[in-house]
């Protein structure tokens, strides 16, 4: 093997690769039985499968053997180790859609479903096994802590008991649920995915995803020109005391869990000549809260398992009010921590597991500190009043569906 690319890398917002799945729509249960995943081209099978439709004599070479695949942890750890690790864990393969989160293997059935030669695939392995030597200023340097990017976030905020959860305030919001060591296939549009494997045991979590976080502060700010700055939505968002019954609906393009409706659009309802733009910027921000409270709630129903607090992180983390309301809408505690960058940290636990630097998760829960607690001090009937008149403005949302849209 070269380790030379021999296609450009498919990014996950990609959709280029949809034609693909809606030829196997009739697998759909069938795969999410097996991997705990929709069927949807962010996944890699779909992308493979295209890569070697599209290169001469691409499933050839891959039947030979000559052909290798991997995800970014793949590519960098073969990299690093020139050539002598093909490897991939336990994380990552679970979002190939070729692998099997109960038996914990390659699947062959799935491989058969898309036409993808086993010999390419990387072997996988538990998070904080030795991937490796990397050689660095003449030394040699044991590669371990592996493992996706909402995962190894879910590890580094300490989210190691089942019914501990996390959400990532990023662009979109990612939320996962810790459900301990037996999976759960979603009815309700969640994904189940591996969230470690440490000493051969799996311990499992739900995630539901939120198309439009902290990208709909943005578009406050770049595409109305109600704000200059992302921090200044808090600012405004606090001049007033509430949204004067007004409710944002982001669907710009569709809504994501639980509801997974690729054709809504977004909406703005219950607007008065009293509505200002201060309204309109705290009813925008309050409809990032109000689309996690739809996934955690998806997730408490699947697990049976309550929540006694959201650890949280990512950038719009940071916007006080946000949190606060959040923490009144779910009434439970929202905790953020004092290091946000809880991606990175869970790599380094995970590596600090393996190399013993680390004995036990117990050890790694002593060295985890908040940096702020809020607390819900809505009473639960307003919590109630404002949480129906959201569900209400999404149903009108999705009944929307223009036939044709004229746009730019």
């Amino acid at each position: 093997h070269t380790g030379k690319a021999v296609y450009n890398a498919i990014i996950w917002q990609s959709k280029q690769t949809q034609e693909l799945c809606d030829e196997r729509e009739d697998q759909m249960d069938f795969i999410q039985e097996k991997t705990g995943l929709r069927m949807n081209p962010y996944f890699s099978a779909s992308k493979i499968r295209f890569i070697l439709d599209n290169i001469p004599e691409g499933q050839e070479r891959a039947e030979r053997g000559d052909l290798l695949f991997g995800t970014i942890d793949s590519w960098i750890i073969y990299k690093m180790t020139n050539g002598k690790s093909h490897f991939t864990d336990v994380t990552n393969a679970s979002r190939t859609m070729l692998y099997n989160i109960f038996d914990m293997k390659w699947d062959p059935e799935l491989l058969k479903i898309w036409n993808i030669p086993e010999a390419m695939l990387p072997e996988v392995k538990d998070n904080s096994d030795n991937f490796g030597e990397a050689s660095f200023f003449q030394g040699s340097v044991p590669i371990h802590g592996v493992a996706g990017d909402q995962q190894a976030a879910l590890f580094g905020q300490c989210c190691f008991h089942p019914g501990d959860s996390k959400n990532t305030y990023g662009t979109g919001c990612f939320m996962l649920m810790n459900i301990g060591d037996k999976p759960i296939i979603s009815k309700k549009g969640l994904l189940t995915t591996v969230a470690w494997r440490e000493k051969g045991v799996t311990t499992y979590a739900l995630e539901g995803s939120v198309f439009m976080g902290g990208a709909i502060i943005q578009w406050l700010r770049d595409q109305m020109d109600m704000i200059k700055s992302s921090a200044q939505s808090e600012e405004y968002a606090n001049r007033v005391h509430d949204t004067a019954g007004v409710y944002v609906v982001p669907a710009f393009v569709g809504l994501g869990t639980p509801y997974w409706d690729d054709e809504a659009r977004g909406a703005v309802f219950g607007l008065t000549r009293g509505a200002d733009r201060h309204h309109f910027v705290r009813a925008t921000l309050f409809s990032i809260a109000y689309q996690s409270k739809d996934v955690i709630e998806a997730m408490k129903e699947e697990a049976g398992l309550e929540l006694k607090s959201l650890r949280v992180d990512g950038g719009a983390s940071a916007n006080g009010l946000l949190m606060q309301f959040q923490s009144d809408i779910l009434q439970c505690e929202v905790h953020l921590p004092r290091f946000i960058e809880t991606t990175a940290l869970g790599a380094g636990y995970l590596a600090g597991l393996g190399v013993d630097f680390w004995h036990s998760k117990a050890d790694i829960e002593r060295n985890h500190s908040i940096e702020r607690k809020y607390y819900p001090m809505m009473p639960q009937r307003e919590v109630n009043e404002l949480y129906d008149g959201w569900k209400e403005a999404v149903k009108a949302t999705r009944a929307f569906k223009p036939k044709k849209c004229i746009c730019e």
